[in-house]
């Protein structure tokens, strides 16, 4: 048996942990988990650290106290996510460092994965929306390897294995079309709460499931592909493709265009990133050409899901605008999932955020923190005037 790649997974409880525990668990004899982060999920984390014994664990500060009481293995050591995170990220041991946790508290240990030349295995979208140019220069500079896990950013990489100096024409980057495909517009103003988080096809956190619900996690994932693959906005076309079979494909010059497909799971592109540049076999369900009949593909309704627009416009101008509509939307949507905004205003305190702001130009990383705060602020200010 050869040596155990070592993995720390940032954000162990939510569905990307999770399911990264899972392919782990299915090759421990070529993982072993070194260290696990998790915000207030205590319970969930304990029974993580009791199965696969890391040799760190984050927890906030209530949970640190909870798991020190429990843990029964004393050498395993207990952080403060807030203030410690580092040991997890940067340890020599660590070979993969996989994101999970969401929102732009991602963004400091990207940087510190990225500082130190890891393999890293983002499923997180918010911080190379937030300062993609500033991670992806970073890896570049130590030697980093960032391998997506969202399925659509995978799927990308894999078409483009093997083409190094081929140019991309364009990158189709495919969507189910969010729980309100089939809903028309005129009866989006009901939208409650529980309506929208019943997403059809995903079980996901709250906030992704809102994104998803208005197409804005698609125009995250548009800005996501800009920079990961240093292309255009204008070089990426989304499609909306229901059986989210065909996961994103990519056209070259010559015409020729090159799609990855796979069954729904998230643990395909995990298991691809972890076990990258081999494929093991994985047990999972595989596609039935048959059962399947057809693959279908329309244009995105940019009338009845804006949001997608404004992404469009926002990486377009680039600067300091990503950062300005991921922190306007984080506000917009947590506003809305506790009930002091409606599902169609979301939009509109994005937009109203994003016409107020003056754009700054290659902004360095205190600007972009400056600028988060500022578009936090202008949200909540824009939400209270609506009451």
């Amino acid at each position: 048996m050869g040596t155990l790649k070592k993995v720390s997974i940032l954000g162990s409880t939510g569905s990307i942990g999770v399911n990264t525990l899972k392919v782990i668990e299915r090759y421990r004899n070529k993982f072993q988990v070194f260290g696990l982060t998790a915000y207030n999920n205590y319970e969930l984390l304990l029974a993580q650290i009791q199965q696969f014994s890391p040799q760190y664990v984050a927890v906030n500060s209530q949970g640190i106290a909870y798991l020190k009481q429990r843990i029964v293995n004393k050498k395993i050591k207990v952080l403060d996510i807030e203030m410690e995170i580092d040991p997890i990220v940067t340890d020599p041991a660590v070979d993969t460092v996989v994101i999970g946790m969401k929102g732009g508290a991602a963004l400091k240990p990207f940087l510190k994965a990225a500082s130190v030349g890891k393999t890293i295995a983002p499923a997180n979208k918010e911080a190379l929306v937030i300062a993609g140019h500033i991670i992806m220069a970073k890896a570049k500079k130590h030697g980093a390897k960032i391998i997506p896990i969202d399925s659509e950013q995978s799927a990308i990489f894999q078409c483009l294995e093997g083409q190094k100096g081929n140019a991309i024409k364009k990158i189709y980057l495919t969507a189910s079309g969010g729980p309100l495909r089939c809903l028309p517009k005129s009866q989006f103003g009901r939208l409650t709460v529980e309506k929208i988080l019943a997403h059809p096809r995903w079980k996901m956190g709250k906030k992704i499931t809102v994104d998803s619900a208005t197409l804005m996690n698609k125009g995250f994932e548009l800005i996501e592909a800009q920079r990961l693959f240093s292309v255009s906005s204008e070089q990426v076309e989304v499609l909306i493709h229901p059986e989210v079979i065909i996961h994103s494909m990519v056209e070259f010059d010559d015409g020729s265009i090159l799609a990855q497909l796979g069954i729904p799971d998230m643990q395909l592109p995990i298991q691809y990133a972890l076990t990258y540049p081999n494929r093991l076999k994985s047990n999972l369900d595989e596609i039935n050409f048959c059962d399947l009949k057809q693959l279908t593909f329309d244009r995105p309704d940019f009338k009845k899901f804006p949001s997608l627009e404004l992404a469009y416009h926002v990486a377009q101008k680039g600067g300091t605008l990503p950062c300005v509509l991921n922190a306007a939307d984080e506000v917009a949507v947590e506003a809305f999932l506790s009930g002091d905004l409606k599902f169609v205003s979301i939009y509109k305190v994005v937009e109203k955020v994003i016409l107020t702001h003056k754009v700054r130009d290659n902004p360095k990383l205190e600007e972009i923190l400056a600028v988060d705060q500022w578009a936090r602020d202008k949200a909540k200010e824009i939400i209270f005037k609506m009451h």
